[in-house]
């Protein structure tokens, strides 16, 4: 591990008197980072401790959103998800992510900022464009099993590994963002991740000094929720395909549904192909092949992840099929509540 000088932040404010350069990193919980800089994939020259960052270690409720602190851990954020009715995607995803002892330490902004898990990535003897630009993309001809079918370019398949901003980004989520001269912004988080493009080393649309502050979730209710997450095996791992989903029907006809992937997109992937045939839509079947076939459409495989598009179908169509007979059920029981 390369030597580094440290600073420390308590107001949000602090940042303003901070010098930024190519080497400074933030560190939070510190569960990524520190073993990208164990294996030398990072080496900054300087880390921002956020630990005694005042103010940004609750959640609150403003302006019609729910705003989860920069700090809250993901254990924190899991359990108050699991019981507010409008986070369920949420609890769910968060306790899908990893062990406990991991949820203890690691944030919410530092989740979403998390680095893919890319083999090629981690190992420094391979080419990576995303760790050194311009050197290549191992995965492009070799084990590519995990790596991503949307999003990608010549550049760079890497998947973006987060369960949590999966479930942010079908519960239309924004992340604050303040700058270091004191300008505030409010960006959805489906537009805050960056494809790969040709420059796969910028991954979202943080530039350099400014700091994620909070995320805000809204208030509205996106009805049956369901997170389902694909894996290798059943504990700790990251997803192959991840599907995030809420559903609310008027009858047979499907009033909204809400739609995020994970373990198939270079970030996060809103499907809104997908989205688009099927709200308003009658529910059917049919209806579901149709709307993850036009979304399908923009998927590219790579050899090893070709059995990807099949997977993420059967996915999506075993989640939106167990919504709707949940919804069906609990309507039914509803209406014997009613009669009797």
């Amino acid at each position: 591990m390369n030597p580094f000088t440290t600073e420390q932040i308590r107001q949000t404010q602090d940042i303003k008197h901070l010098s930024f350069d190519e080497g400074t990193r933030f560190i939070a919980g510190g569960t990524n980072l520190v073993d990208l800089m164990k294996l030398q994939v990072e080496t900054p020259t300087k880390l921002v401790d956020l630990s005694q960052w005042q103010g940004t270690e609750e959640i609150t409720e403003v302006d019609g959103a729910y705003r989860v602190g920069a700090m809250v851990t993901n254990t924190a954020l899991a359990n108050y998800a699991f019981t507010v009715p409008e986070l369920s995607l949420l609890s769910q995803a968060l306790l899908s992510g990893a062990t406990v002892q991991l949820r203890n330490r690691a944030t919410t902004a530092g989740n979403l900022l998390q680095r893919t898990r890319c083999y090629y990535f981690y190992d420094t003897e391979k080419p990576c464009n995303k760790r050194e630009p311009g050197s290549g993309c191992a995965a492009m001809s070799s084990m590519n099993r995990i790596h991503a079918i949307f999003g990608t370019s010549e550049h760079c398949i890497a998947t973006h590994p987060s369960d949590m901003a999966v479930a942010m980004i079908a519960l239309d989520a924004q992340v604050e963002i303040q700058t270091q001269s004191g300008e505030q912004k409010l960006v959805a988080l489906r537009d805050f991740y960056r494809e790969p493009g040709d420059s796969p080393d910028v991954e979202n649309v943080l530039k350099r000094g400014e700091l994620i502050t909070a995320v805000r979730i809204p208030k509205v209710s996106h009805g049956t929720q369901y997170y389902a997450k694909i894996r290798d095996r059943s504990s700790y791992a990251f997803a192959l395909v991840s599907v995030a989903a809420g559903l609310k029907l008027a009858g047979e006809t499907i009033e909204s549904a809400t739609l995020a992937f994970g373990g198939v997109g270079t970030k996060p992937w809103h499907p809104e192909s997908t989205l688009k045939v099927l709200n308003g839509a009658a529910f059917s079947e049919a209806l579901i092949d149709e709307a993850i076939n036009a979304e399908l459409e923009h998927a590219s495989v790579y050899g090893s992840n070709d059995f990807k598009p099949a997977l993420l179908r059967r996915t999506v169509r075993q989640v939106l099929m167990s919504l709707y007979h949940k919804q069906k059920t609990d309507a039914g029981h509803e209406g014997a509540r009613y009669e009797n």
